[in-house]
């Protein structure tokens, strides 16, 4: 294991981990010490994961799985509960687009995949997890929001999902104020992943931070970190 950084012999749990943000911040976790469970619907992309955080002299679970499936989220909480007895670090990042289409063109099946994968899933993390966080010296929980959670035309689902996640995570985070557990938001802004070019396919990708922009990945190491004292903010780097 890397000893010796900021994040050394902390555990951290992060969802969507096989391509984009997700997979960078794993990398800059791993740098920093921590041991990673990365979730990913992907086995290739996890594989890939497992290779480079191996690298630099990491390591890492992987969890291959559809957050969407609820119950592998509750199977998850039992299994790192019976390896660690807690969890230092939660970063719930995955999350699908749906379609920009307007809210009664949207297919039911589209909108019900969208809120459970970027809401409903989030709030079983918190279900499945929150015991394990409080177990922790000082549990931090992380969560991937967007600039359109107010609200913009055509984006549906995923639009009232994010929305809801800010909700739920400030909620969250008010109920566990009076303990050693963290909770915030970060929205990376414009950045380029797979997403991002699904919602605005003309744009030039160079023109747009990479997913694992420095200064946005210094943001998730001191959300993550013990010395951390925001709780319930939304952050924009």
């Amino acid at each position: 294991m890397v000893t010796g950084g900021r994040l050394s012999g902390r555990v951290a749990l992060v969802t969507g981990a096989s391509r984009g943000i997700g997979r960078a911040v794993a990398l800059r976790f791993a740098r920093e010490g921590a041991e990673l469970i990365v979730v990913g619907r992907s086995q290739a992309g996890l594989e890939e994961l497992d290779d480079a955080i191996r690298a630099i002299g990491g390591r890492a679970s992987l969890v291959p799985a559809d957050i969407a499936d609820h119950a592998v989220l509750d199977r998850m909480g039992a299994a790192v509960f019976e390896r660690w007895g807690r969890l230092d670090i939660l970063v719930g990042n995955a999350g699908v687009l749906g379609t920009l289409t307007p809210l009664g063109h949207i297919d039911p099946k589209t909108w019900d995949e969208v809120i459970a994968v970027d809401l409903t899933a989030n709030w079983r993390l918190i279900r499945s997890f929150d015991p394990l966080l409080r177990q922790s010296d000082a549990g931090r929980a992380i969560f991937v929001t967007s600039g359109v959670a107010p609200g913009r035309a055509y984006w549906g689902a995923y639009a009232v999902a994010k929305a809801g996640l800010e909700t739920l995570a400030r909620t969250w985070a008010q109920e566990v104020a009076t303990t050693k557990v963290r909770v915030n938001l970060l929205d990376p802004g414009a950045t380029r992943t797979a997403m991002r070019a699904a919602a605005y396919p003309g744009e030039d990708p160079l023109g747009l931070k990479p997913a694992d922009d420095a200064a946005l990945m210094e943001v998730f190491v001191a959300l993550a970190e013990p010395a951390c004292l925001s709780n319930g903010e939304i952050l924009r780097p």
